[in-house]
């Protein structure tokens, strides 16, 4: 696959490194983001900025330009708290029909999806477990990715708790009391990992495959919570007996490692990189 453009829609937190990475590399940018207050940002950079809304259909600059590229990243928050759980495939339906109705060769498209999808099932987790709607504890994500997989020249990434830089699990717990949650395992993924993740794929697509982005290694919530507080001086939080068993669930990246090939740089969150 010859890949000069990429748009990246939804260029936030995760988006706006990778694009940069991107351009390091000598590829064409374009990013999205529905505040105006950051085109200036994107421009400063190299991005070539858009403000586009999908609420859910899109209004904003210029879509049909946006879609022009030979690499489509989706990376846009479900909102579902607010908005309710069908507004999220709505958007994506809306994206699908836009690319379909643009005329030009349909990009690569890479969906960013969410391990959330995945119920606790108290064992080890993997993509089959989860591919229709009605399996999952977020039906409203596998809609959403049914709706890009039927793009055909797609890809989808669940990703699991994305973490590192300012982002510090333990920050968002300190001085709490009695977390019953302590033993549970975490699934989470460094954003470093999740950029490297993208530009593996890039360079090797996998159309027509789902995969879950999650570190290797599973530590518990309170191994992870009390090595934050002791690295960054946040105040431990405390931690009690639940009644009952807490349900958990431990999500696989192999299907990720021996597809691609992918070696991750952070394989442990004990070990992740923040900058607070």
């Amino acid at each position: 696959m010859s890949v000069e453009t990429i748009s990246i829609l939804g260029c936030g937190w995760l988006g706006f490194p990778l694009a940069e990475s991107f351009l390091n590399e000598g590829y064409i940018v374009k990013g999205s983001t529905t505040s105006k207050d950051k085109l200036p940002g994107f421009w400063k950079v190299g991005i070539k900025p858009y403000e586009l809304h999908f609420n859910p259909e899109p209004a904003g600059d210029d879509l049909a330009d946006f879609l022009d590229t030979d690499v489509l990243i989706i990376n846009i928050p479900p909102k579902a708290g607010k908005l309710g759980d069908g507004f999220h495939p709505q958007q994506i339906q809306a994206v699908v029909n836009a690319l379909r109705q643009s005329g030009a060769k349909l990009p690569y498209a890479i969906y960013v999806s969410s391990t959330s999808v995945y119920p606790d099932l108290n064992r080890d987790v993997v993509e089959d477990d989860v591919v229709t709607p009605d399996q999952a504890a977020a039906p409203a994500f596998v809609e959403a990715e049914q709706l890009i997989l039927g793009l055909g020249n797609s890809t989808v990434l669940r990703f699991g708790g994305l973490l590192g830089y300012n982002r510090i699990p333990g920050r968002y717990v300190a001085g709490k009391k009695d977390l019953t949650t302590g033993s549970v395992p975490v699934n989470y993924i460094h954003r470093d990992d999740g950029i490297g993740v993208i530009r593996a794929l890039i360079n090797h697509p996998q159309p027509g495959q789902t995969f879950s982005v999650v570190s290797p290694e599973h530590p518990t919530r309170e191994a992870v919570y009390r090595k934050n507080c002791d690295d960054f001086g946040y105040e431990t939080p405390t931690f009690a007996e639940p009644s009952e068993p807490e349900p958990f669930k431990i999500i696989s990246p192999e299907k990720l490692i021996k597809t691609i090939g992918y070696s991750f740089q952070y394989p442990d969150p004990l070990a992740f990189y923040y900058a607070p």
